[in-house]
């Protein structure tokens, strides 16, 4: 599409808004002259919009009152936008319990493209390859999704009804502090009432989402993605593990992803806690980020960093001439 045919619908756009813009803001907007703004608003015009212009100082454009839009008009990066998105949002497993969802709203979208449009994304949808492997998705509600998308929004408390893995059914009251998706599933976290702890929950295992007049205050350092992957990293994990390291918060997030464990400011550093089920993992992965650090809990894990760092000294040994530098000294 030109860059004059997409202006003019830009121009188109911004009129939908509603009320009566000036000659000059849209210029702005735009970003042409006035003279160019009178003959895009000509253009709308001969095209049957009705585009009414007022005279005077403080003159402009408006379309006239009542006037109902067709439901659809995208520029061509726009619609290679949307249709990528819907594509990556089916591969990714963003679809609620409808699963061919996604796929009808390409559809729609099609069909009311140009037919040349729709033609060239039909040859980008058919030849496009990815890299990434689709998740099998667990779907959640779209009901419940919107429901606790609006509790969240307005902190207002809700009540859902919730069946855990043991298929244990269960009320729970819970402020919404967040929705996450992860791998392939919706997640919901927030203050469970009941546990007075902060939880998280599966939605394909709601039921049910009724809202109350309860309302709260999310806490000023509440990351929900950290809550919820950080704590399904977790679950089941023998070892609770507590470690300070020598670096600033901004670098330790930058090479930590969040699934490792949750990260907060320590006077000596930055203090990792996280969980793990072998040790010995967790010594290879502090020996590899290459900063200092100091473990705090557990003692086992000091034993494992010992060990890591005697199997490393006898590798750097292996094949070094006695007496030269090669062979470190025991410590």
């Amino acid at each position: 599409m030109t860059r004059p045919t997409a202006r003019v619908l830009a121009l188109l756009e911004l009129l939908q808004t509603g009320g009566q813009r000036t000659v000059g803001e849209l210029a702005d907007r735009l970003g042409v002259d006035e003279r160019t703004v009178r003959r895009y608003a000509e253009h709308l015009a001969d095209l049957g919009i009705p585009v009414q212009a007022q005279r005077g100082r403080y003159g402009g454009y408006r379309l006239a009152p009542g006037y109902k839009l067709p439901p659809l008009m995208l520029t061509d990066d726009e619609a290679v936008a949307v249709a990528l998105g819907l594509s990556a949002a089916e591969r990714a497993g963003l679809a609620t319990t409808d699963p061919a969802a996604t796929a009808s709203a390409l559809a729609k979208v099609s069909r009311v493209l140009p037919r040349a449009l729709g033609a060239r994304l039909a040859s980008l949808l058919s030849t496009a390859q990815f890299t990434a492997p689709v998740s099998p998705a667990a779907p959640a509600g779209a009901d419940t999704l919107l429901r606790l998308a609006s509790a969240a929004q307005a902190r207002r408390t809700v009540v859902i009804a919730y069946t855990a893995w043991d298929g244990q059914a269960s009320q729970r009251e819970l402020d919404v502090y967040g929705l996450v998706f992860h791998a392939g599933r919706w997640y919901v976290t927030g203050h469970d009432h009941g546990r007075d702890d902060v939880r998280t929950f599966r939605l394909d295992r709601i039921a049910s989402v009724e809202q109350r007049d309860g309302t709260y205050v999310v806490p000023d350092d509440f990351d929900a993605r950290t809550q919820v992957v950080s704590g399904i990293a977790a679950v089941g994990w023998s070892h609770q593990v507590s470690v300070v390291l020598r670096t600033g918060l901004t670098e330790a997030r930058a090479r930590l992803p969040r699934s490792v464990g949750r990260l907060s400011e320590h006077a000596d550093g930055v203090l990792l806690e996280t969980r793990a089920e072998h040790l010995d993992g967790m010594a290879r992965l502090l020996a590899g980020l290459g900063w200092d650090f100091e473990v705090l809990t557990p003692d086992a894990l000091r034993d494992e960093v010992l060990a890591l760092a005697d199997r490393l000294r006898v590798s750097a040994a292996r094949g070094a001439v006695p007496g030269t530098t090669a062979e470190p000294p025991r410590p």
